[in-house]
């Protein structure tokens, strides 16, 4: 892995994979921590898409990061990569972090814009976070638990990347997204049932929004995302049902 600030332009890159962005969902959304997530997004984006139009051997593919926010709140709208993006903050962030990369098309770059969903995986991340209360049997719903949670196991996460750096015709948003996307409610459950453990919690949502202020949206709200050019180009998932992706990582731990 290569940092901007060590970016050689003489340096022959086959492909540029941009994941870079502060955590979302850690801090309040201050009007300092919106910078800083729109500059860990969008400014580094556009820094990156500078150094891959100065360089002489230019990467023929960009992979880079957006998220499923680009939708903002759809209730149950089921959405594919046609829908236009949302009106919130983390839709704005994550249009505007698509709009500097497909600058890279400007000089001759294939791109693709990694629209993804929760990425189940048994290192960290969204698992890491409820596996301990959820072993203590404190599982809790969020608010109303009507909200969707669109997620993608990790390894089919990878294998669409390395797909998506092989295809040649591959351009433009994917939603990286497992094809059976679930509720909040479903979603603990499910998570509660796999660890043979109680759910009997609810977080009532006007608690959240007093805990996290804005970005308690991004608990209370959701998107219901299809991953529509995958399914179409025959993208056949290893893992479409969330009991059985749950099963297969929690063997892990």
């Amino acid at each position: 892995m290569t940092t901007l600030s060590e970016w050689n332009p003489d340096k022959m890159f086959d492909a540029v994979i941009n994941l870079a962005g502060a955590p979302i969902v850690d801090a309040r959304w201050t009007v300092g921590r919106k910078r800083v997530l729109w500059q860990s997004r969008v400014t580094l984006t556009e820094e990156l898409v500078r150094h891959i139009a100065s360089a002489e051997h230019k990467p023929k593919v960009l992979l880079s990061g957006s998220a499923v926010g680009y939708y903002g709140n759809r209730s149950d709208t089921a959405l594919n990569e046609a829908a236009n993006a949302g009106e919130d903050f983390a839709a704005q962030l994550c249009k505007a972090w698509e709009d500097a990369a497909h600058a890279a098309e400007q000089v001759g770059v294939r791109v693709c814009l990694l629209r993804t969903g929760l990425v189940l995986s048994n290192d960290g991340g969204l698992l890491g976070r409820m596996l301990l209360p959820f072993r203590l049997g404190l599982g809790t719903r969020l608010g109303d638990g009507k909200q969707w949670m669109s997620w993608v196991h990790i390894e089919d996460y990878v294998e669409i990347l390395l797909r998506l750096l092989r295809d040649t015709q591959a351009n433009g948003p994917y939603n990286m997204t497992a094809p059976q996307p679930t509720t909040n409610a479903e979603f603990t459950a499910t998570l509660a049932k796999v660890l043979h453990r109680p759910a009997l919690f609810t977080a009532p949502a006007y608690l959240l929004k007093l805990a996290m202020g804005e970005r308690a949206c991004l608990l209370l709200e959701g998107q219901k995302v299809l991953p529509g050019k995958l399914s179409a180009a025959g993208y056949r998932f290893q893992f479409t049902n969330l009991a059985e992706a749950l099963s297969n990582l929690l063997c892990k731990y």
